[in-house]
């Protein structure tokens, strides 16, 4: 072991190349913690620093056989952890805008089931409250707002005078005002 600490990083890259684990652990004790530093000081994160490191010797002995260095391996230690970082950065920052996006879809979809419940609830409500009026002013108004019939055109349907006509609908309309009015005002303090 104290003999593998006085060789040169070319001479443990060539034992690496033989597979001798030694070499490899030499190499790992050397600069595995000048490496994790840069790492955590670019993560702030000590699982993800650990990771990357480990990544990298990882790959490192997977291709110890096929490893060529045109610089030191020092030089190239720092450039792989260095670009492992930035990969891991972009990737970090590819996953939050898409959890971002996710969140704000669901939000956009919270917000539009939310007013359709609203909706189908006032519509209930107002479909009730059209119920609940006398049979002949029912009839009058839903000739009215649903048919869409004149009042000319309701008072000959029905064989009644058009004023009537236009009194019915008129009283229908104040009766659903009074017992809509606060329901509407309820509605617009929940939704505001």
């Amino acid at each position: 072991m104290a003999l593998y600490q006085t060789l040169t990083d070319q001479e443990l890259v060539s034992l690496l190349r033989e597979s001798d684990h030694t070499a490899y652990n030499e190499i790992y004790n050397r600069y595995s913690g000048p490496l994790y530093l840069h790492a955590y000081n670019k993560l702030r994160s000590r699982e993800e620093a650990m990771d990357i490191l480990q990544e990298l010797f990882s790959v490192i002995w997977n291709n110890r056989t096929k490893l060529n260095f045109y610089t030191s391996l020092s030089a190239y230690l720092n450039t792989a952890i260095r670009n492992r970082i930035f990969k891991h950065i972009a990737h970090k920052q590819h996953q939050e805008k898409y959890i971002t996006s996710i969140q704000e879809s669901v939000n956009r979809g919270v917000c539009i089931t939310d007013h359709l419940v609203r909706q189908n609830q006032l519509a209930a409500i107002i479909e009730r409250e059209i119920d609940a009026l006398p049979p002949k002013m029912k009839e009058i108004f839903l000739l009215s707002r649903k048919n869409q019939l004149s009042h000319k055109e309701i008072a000959g349907q029905l064989n009644i005078a058009e004023p009537t006509v236009k009194k019915q609908v008129n009283n229908a309309l104040k009766i659903l005002r009074v017992k809509l009015g606060l329901f509407a005002f309820l509605v617009f303090l929940i939704k505001f």
